[in-house]
This record gives structure tokens, sequence and C-alpha cells, in this order.
């Protein structure tokens, strides 16, 4: 068979007479050979620079037309002597691609100054901040399919019923033609325009295998329920380099520990969210647990959630921090009794929501630790908050103060976060405990900062977003180490007067039988009594003579910040 390739401005071509349109010719090709070419692998290839017409350069449209013919015929149907339909099969496609072009018009908000192209303000003020440009790749491969499965119309399923040609004589389908550009970067495209005289094309042909084919039309079909614009797909694409260029240059090794760890960080992501919510949820006491620090995790999510909408970040991203935004809220639920007050409503329509101290958390030592280590905290963070306003405004470009004020308070917390955690390890230092804390939840939250660390050295990301890894595993090592020194003393006695030993003891007690017209055990809280008196340092009231096992026994005495409290 025969290869015919033309390159014409019209998507339907008829000028098969102009040698200017025709681009290439290839006779001899035989389907499905998978030894002939240069490199003996099917495949042929052929360069030239293509003149770019008028109205391409005006952000017009290019189009490539391929033509298999049987060896002895041609495509131009106006020959009647060599032109057969059942004899030739073609496939058109517009080679250029249209993109969105941003332009976010950045200064200086002191001195007015930018480091923006001038043309690019200029194209800004004439066209708006979104300019749709014609691309140019200068690669494309036309695969024809090695296929020869019996198919029939209407039973081939999508995406492939979009490639399969049927003759409506015969019912018999015509090889199978693919433009594939699935290799071709997003970053490798670069725009059409005035200045450029010429456009460099490399057209490929090889054979393509039916599975091949089936993975790459499942990847380069968009969905028909797309119903957020052809925006969404954009991002997609270029989120998909990353994808491709990890392919081709990172080592299979490491590609596939890649793989397992996406995966295992998956799963520890899912566990460490169930988690976080099982501990909220049925956390009774606020014992221990820096209520401050869930305020101060809700305006830094309000913060990121704002930040990435001023820079019109992925959508997916988008709902995931806005799903967290609402987990944080809940929180508050959590840790604050919310009251909503009808009586005095905002501007007389809304109920005003009311926030007031949990019980547990006034009642305890807690709340003054907590107000001592946010004390202790301000006197580092707001100068460092100061700094950063200050360097942020001096040396760095913004739309305008709006977004220097959310790029900032963005920033701080993801260059200094680690001291908005401080407030938990100073109660935990005060309290010489740790078993209030969620351990689980951080174990699965720490393995996926141990993977954050691998994708950080291993993949491009940003110096901000390696800092942030670093300082959560800083602050991890650092509860670590709080969980050594204070390990679990089963004789401690705890807010509720009970102790491991006590609840050991009672336990084992209850599981004794006894024979028949025995005395009864203990109760279990005469038991426990008996066992927190012994392992307590505290004195105890002494008892009136010997009790039996049926007399009522004292209550056990009460925690030094019991006795305070009273």
């Amino acid at each position: 068979m025969n290869l015919h390739v033309y390159i014409s401005e019209h998507e339907h071509f008829t000028d098969f007479n102009a040698t200017s349109a025709l681009f290439w010719e290839q006779h001899d090709l035989v389907y499905g050979d998978w030894t002939s070419g240069e490199n003996s692998d099917g495949c042929y290839e052929h360069f030239a620079e293509l003149d770019i017409p008028q109205s391409v350069q005006q952000n017009g449209s290019i189009y490539i037309h391929v033509y298999f013919t049987k060896s002895g015929f041609h495509p131009d149907p106006r020959q009647k002597a060599l032109y057969r339909r059942l004899a030739t099969v073609h496939m058109s496609r517009m080679i250029n691609k249209y993109k969105r072009r941003r332009f976010q018009k950045t200064k200086n908000l002191l001195t007015g100054e930018t480091e923006a192209d001038p043309e690019m303000i200029k194209r800004a003020e004439d066209y708006g901040p979104v300019e749709v440009i014609s691309h140019w790749h200068p690669n494309i491969t036309i695969n024809i399919v090695d296929d020869h499965t019996p198919w029939v119309k209407g039973s081939v399923p999508p995406p492939l019923d979009q490639y399969v040609k049927f003759d409506a004589v015969s019912g018999d389908y015509y090889p199978i033609i693919y433009f594939n550009d699935y290799w071709n970067l997003q970053k490798d495209y670069y725009p059409i325009n005035e200045s450029l005289a010429s456009l460099p094309l490399r057209v490929s042909f090889c054979p393509l295998s039916l599975w091949r084919w089936q993975l790459y039309a499942a990847q380069s079909t968009k969905s028909p329920w797309n119903f957020l614009g052809d925006e969404l797909y954009e991002q997609s694409d270029e989120e998909q380099d990353s994808v491709k260029v990890a392919l081709l240059e990172t080592n299979p090794y490491l590609l596939a520990l890649t793989i397992i760890v996406s995966i295992v960080h998956s799963v520890f992501e899912f566990l460490a969210f169930k988690n976080d919510i099982q501990f909220w949820n049925s956390r009774q006491s606020l014992e221990g647990l820096s209520v401050r620090s869930v305020f101060f995790g809700v305006f830094q999510s309000f913060v990121v959630l704002l930040y990435i909408l001023d820079n019109e970040t992925n959508f997916v991203v988008q709902v995931s921090v806005f799903i967290g935004v609402l987990i944080d809220l809940w929180k508050i639920t959590k840790v604050m009794d919310v009251r909503l007050d009808r009586e005095h409503k905002v501007a007389g329509l809304f109920p005003r929501p009311t926030f007031k101290d949990k019980s547990t958390y006034v009642e305890s030592s807690t709340k003054v630790y907590d107000d001592m280590a946010f004390r202790y905290l301000s006197w580092i963070l707001f100068p460092l908050l100061g700094c950063y306003a200050v360097y942020s405004l001096l040396y760095l470009e913004h739309k305008g103060w709006y977004s220097w004020v959310l790029s900032m308070l963005y920033g701080f917390p993801l260059t200094f976060g680690f001291i908005t955690m401080t407030p938990q390890l100073f109660i935990n230092y005060k309290l010489k405990s740790v078993a209030h804390l969620p351990w689980r939840m951080l174990t699965y939250k720490a393995l996926n900062t141990f993977i954050d660390d691998l994708f950080a050295f291993v993949i491009k990301m940003p110096v901000m977003y390696r800092i942030g890894c670093l300082r959560d595993d800083v602050v991890f090592f650092i509860y670590l180490y709080q969980r050594w020194i204070y390990r679990v003393d089963p004789t401690r006695v705890n807010e509720f007067g009970m102790s491991g030993e006590a609840s050991t003891a009672a336990a084992s007690v209850a599981e004794v039988p006894t024979a028949a017209g025995a005395l009864p055990p203990a109760p279990t809280t005469t038991t426990a009594a008996a066992s927190d008196e012994a392992s307590t340092p505290l004195p105890a009231k002494p008892t009136q003579g010997a009790s039996s096992a049926n007399e009522p026994q004292e209550a056990p005495p009460k925690p030094a910040e019991d006795k305070k409290r009273d």
C-alpha cells in the first residue's frame, strides 16, 4: 500500500494537484509489517519545514490529511482510472492546538514596577487576562492498527467506535488509522505568531498493536459527561505531563517503587482521615488537648482555600481543600459548646452563633497551659509574621493588596508552621503525659509525611513544600521523644481516681469463680479503691477497725487537682 500526507488550511481537502500541499509520499508499505524501515521496526519518518500561511499566523487552523491506498491506486476521486473507493482510506485532523494563555498582572505594591514582558502586558490590555492562542508541536505519529478482529457495526465498544469506519455497502471495516500524540508534552508546545516564518514538522508512520491502541484511545478520549468545561481538561493535560515525564525519564525500579508508595500513601491518608474523625467524635474530655490549635487549624484551612481560589488552582484540589475546611469546622463543635442566639440576631435576620468553652476544658489545667503556650508563642509568632510581611511587600509582586495578604498568610504558616504545633508539645510537657493524643491518626500522618519526603526529593517540588515536609518530620520526632520519656505509668492515678493496676486487679478478681456458700467477691469499685490506696502516694483517711468484704468501703482518695478545686 501507499501513504499520501497532505497539509492544508482547509478541513476538507480536495486540491490533490497542488504540489505544495503534498508533504510526504511513501510507497510499498505492507500492512502488519513490523520488520521494515530504517530501524527494522516497521517505522518510517519524514521531516520538513512548513511555510506558514498568513491565516495560520493570525490564529487560524492547519490540518493534516492522510490517505492510504492499495499499490497502483491514487486518492484523488477525479482520476477515474486510478481511484477506487474500497482501495482508499483516509483520516484528517487539526494539528495545531488552541490553548488558553493566562496573564496575571502583578506588580510591586510599593513601587508599581513589574518584571513582566511589556508585550504581554499590552496583549493583556487588548485581549483581556485570558487569550486563546494557536500552539504548535513539531511531532506527530500516524499509526495503522494491526488488527484482524471481526468487528461488526454497532458492536464496537467506546471509545474505539469513533475510529472504526465501516463500508456502507459491504459492511466491512477499513484499516484503522490513529493519530498518536500521547507523548507530546504540553511544555513542548509553543505559540504560533507573526514572528514565525516556518514551522518544523516530523511525521512518523508505525504499526500499532490492538492493546496499545486501546490504551492510547482510552487516555486521549474526553468524557462525554464534561460539565466542568475545557479548562479542567487543560489542567488535566498539564498534570499528566508529570506522569509522562516520570515514565520516560525515571528508572523502572524507582518508578515501580513510586507506584507502590503512592498506593500506600492513599491507604494511610484514608486511615488517618477515618481515625481523626473517630477520635474527635468519641472524645468526651478535652483534658490535655489544645483547643486553640484547633481554631488556628481552621484559620489556616480558610487561608489555604482562599489562596488556591485566588490562584485558580485545579478544581479537584479546590474540592478536597473545601472538604477539609468543613471537617475543621466540625471539630469546633467537639471542642466548644456552640449555640445559636435567636434573640440577638445578626442584621436582624440570622441567629448569632455563640461559643463557650466546654466544662472539661475550663475545669482542667489544660486551659491554663494552653493560654500560657499561646502567650509564649505570640512573642515569636508576631515578630516573624511582621518580618515575612515586610519581605513579601518589598521583594515580591502581587496582583493587589488582597492577594498580598493571602500569599503572606499562606506562605508564613508553610514556612513557620511548626511553631503553631508547639502549644500541644508544651501541654504534653506540663502534663508529663501523651496519653490524650490520637496516636493512631498521628502515626498514619507521620508515615504519609515520610512518603512525602520521598516524593519531595524524587519529583520536582517547590522549596517551600520540602521545608514543610522537614517541619512535619521534626515535630513528629519530638512527639516520639515525649512518648518515650512520658511512658505509661500503671501506678499513676488519673483524674477519675483510677490507675492501670487497679483496673487490671479489678478485672482479675471479677473472673475468679466462687464456691457454693462462700462470700461473694468484693465489688469492683472496692478493689479499685484498695488498689488506689496502695499505689498512690496521697494519704488516705484511717478506717475504723477491720472491715469485712461486705461492709461499705470508703471512696478512693481524690487526686491533688480535685482536692485543689474543692
